[in-house]
């Protein structure tokens, strides 16, 4: 089990950036003296010679895109006569039906297991149970990983940056009732510790990078350890800018922060509105009112920051007229550069565990097991067909001015003006934001 490569570490997907969690594990599995080799399927084939090299091959699949792809991985795997492991947010999701149907062990986000595992299958033996709250704190390992140029780039300024992918903490103390990391972490956060974050982005910036990408859930859940972080990042690399994902809840309460926080580097933050329905935002639990955004989105601005928001259109509780209530804010409010057309037609996805399920109302259908997500049905018919359209439409390269053509069709009212595209250069990554 220790010979190099007997452990393969697949990453499936993370947004298009260098995957955190497979560098988490290889970091922690090369300290514990296993030698795993790794491939990151988003940008290169499977390699069969690494899968017949492999008799453990370990699955990271922090989110549901990852997921999926991840099974294909694990068939391959079984094929060539490797055991398979799934770790990950929605591996824990996950666990009953992977165990099942696709792999031989699950586990979560802590590295521990990873390495439990291994050397329990190297002595022969069940692996043991992990202690509760212990996590390996080993710095994540990249140089098997693809490199940074095969990633998402920032763009900014008529130029693009080599990204940094960074986790300064995990999980989150907010309960959103959608939000997949609820059923798992129920209401905690882990803070990384300070010196193995800044380890990892030293080794990126080494490496190339000149934009940091923080990937916690809320970069304020632990407010007074995130400005920690960003005054040493400013401090050590002056000229290298960073983004965080905080909520609008977060944004409000620690406006005070944020210029700071711009001063370090933000540039820009990813802000989960969803929708500006406030009958949506209290289904979902999420801690802020549609009164709320536009206030969110000065706060940021004053700081000199961008705000780029995340939009969850589709739910159960939506309203035929809430897509078009979107692309008119963001025409009013300046933001059409600063949303991804992706971000018009997400779905809301239900995963096991999902607290949305507690309390589910007559448009709850039936779990898919290969989907991983229980299915639902809107009971205004427009709008799952409003859904399907707009997501046919995406696939067809369709952009703001397409998109919003169709919500006007489907309410029946007069095409709008086709918005020009803000002058300002609004900085992104080539990569969009969604689950």
């Amino acid at each position: 089990m220790r010979g190099q490569g007997e452990i393969l570490v697949v990453s499936c997907y993370e947004l298009g950036r260098q995957p955190v969690g497979a560098a988490s594990a290889i970091g922690a599995l090369e300290r514990a003296g296993f030698a795993p080799a790794a491939q990151d399927v988003s940008v290169d084939r499977l390699s069969p010679q690494a899968l017949s090299r492999a008799r453990l091959v370990l699955i990271s699949v922090p989110m549901h895109t990852a997921l999926q792809l991840g099974v294909r991985v694990a068939e391959k795997a079984r094929e060539a006569g490797a055991r398979v492991a799934f770790f990950g947010l929605y591996a824990a999701l996950n666990a009953a039906h992977l165990r099942e149907r696709h792999g031989d062990f699950v586990a979560g986000e802590d590295t521990a297991e990873l390495v439990e595992l291994a050397r329990a299958l190297e002595e022969g033996r069940a692996p043991a149970a992990s202690e509760s709250g212990k996590r390996d704190v080993a710095v994540p390992s990249r140089g098997a990983l693809p490199g940074l140029d095969r990633y998402a780039k920032l763009s900014w300024n008529g130029e693009e940056r080599l990204v940094a992918s960074v986790d300064a903490s995990r999980g989150c103390k907010h309960l959103c009732r959608h939000c997949p990391i609820v059923p798992v972490y129920q209401g905690r956060f882990v803070a990384v510790p300070r010196e193995t974050v800044l380890a990892d982005v030293a080794q990126q910036i080494a490496a190339g990078a000149r934009h940091v990408s923080f990937g916690d859930p809320d970069f304020l859940n632990g407010p007074t350890h995130a400005l920690r972080i960003a005054r040493e990042l400013h401090e050590r690399w002056p000229r290298v800018s960073f983004d965080a994902t905080i909520k609008i809840e977060h944004l409000l309460e620690h406006r005070a922060l944020l210029p700071e926080l711009v001063r370090c580097g933000m540039i820009f933050v990813t802000s989960a509105v969803e929708s500006l329905n406030d009958r949506v935002l209290e289904a979902l639990r999420k801690g802020h009112a549609a009164a709320d955004v536009p206030l969110a989105l000065a706060v940021v601005r004053e700081a000199g920051a961008e705000l780029r928001p995340t939009l969850l259109p589709f739910t159960p509780w939506a309203a035929v007229e809430d897509l078009p209530a979107l692309f008119d804010f963001a025409v009013g409010h300046d933001l059409v550069s600063a949303i991804d057309p992706v971000q018009y037609t997400l779905r809301l996805l239900l995963p096991p565990g999902s607290l949305l399920l507690q309390d589910a109302g007559p448009w709850l259908r039936d779990f898919d097991a290969d989907a991983f997500t229980w299915r639902w049905q809107h009971e205004d018919p427009r709008v799952d067909a409003l859904w399907r359209d707009s997501v046919e439409a995406v696939r067809g390269d369709a952009g703001f001015d397409e998109l919003r053509a169709l919500a006007d069709r489907t309410l029946r009212r007069p095409p709008a003006t086709r918005v020009s595209r803000s002058q300002r250069s609004v900085p992104r990554l080539t990569e969009p934001w969604f689950c």
